[in-house]
C-alpha cells in the first residue's frame, strides 16, 4: 500500500488542495494499475463509503489534468487509470481476458516514435497498444 504522506506529497507538488477523497483514490490508482472507473469506486468506498460516484469521478479529472494519473482508453473497454505517468510507456492488452500490463518504450526516446508528417504538430507523446493474448488466456484458447 502506497504510504499516505507520499500520495500526499505528490498531491502537494501538484499544487492539488489534500482531500481524503484525492489521497484514496490517488492510492486506490497506485495500488492497483489499471483499474476501471468502477472498481476505483468500490475500493475508494471501502476506505470512505460515503463518497459519491460523481466525487470519485471529479476526484480521477483533477489528478488526471495534474499529471499524477494517466487515463487508458483501450478500445472495447471502459477507462482505466495507472499511476506511472511521464515516461511514454506503452500497453499489452489482453483481447480475451482484458488484462492490461505496461511495457517500455518501443525505439528510442519519447515520444518513442515519429510520425512521417507531423502536419505542425510539436508531438510529445506516442501511444502503442499490443493485441493479443495473455499467457493464461493463451494456454487455454
Amino acid at each position: 500500500m502506497t504510504p499516505i504522506p507520499e500520495l500526499q506529497q505528490l498531491l502537494r507538488d501538484a499544487g492539488l488542495r489534500i482531500t481524503r477523497p484525492r489521497v484514496t483514490v490517488l492510492g486506490a490508482v497506485h495500488d492497483h494499475p489499471h483499474t476501471d472507473t468502477t472498481e476505483l469506486i468500490r475500493l475508494t468506498r471501502q476506505e470512505l463509503p460515503a463518497v459519491s460516484q460523481q466525487a470519485v469521478y471529479d476526484v480521477l479529472a483533477a489528478l488526471a489534468e495534474a499529471g499524477l494519473v494517466r487515463r487508458l482508453h483501450a478500445d472495447g473497454s471502459a477507462a482505466r487509470y495507472e499511476a506511472r505517468v511521464g515516461d511514454n510507456h506503452h500497453h499489452l492488452v489482453c483481447r480475451s481476458c482484458g488484462v492490461i500490463v505496461d511495457v517500455d518504450c518501443a525505439v528510442g526516446e519519447p515520444p518513442c516514435l515519429t510520425p512521417t508528417d507531423t502536419h505542425g504538430f510539436t508531438v510529445d507523446e506516442a501511444e502503442v497498444v499490443y493485441r493479443g493474448l495473455c499467457p493464461t488466456c493463451s494456454t487455454t484458447h
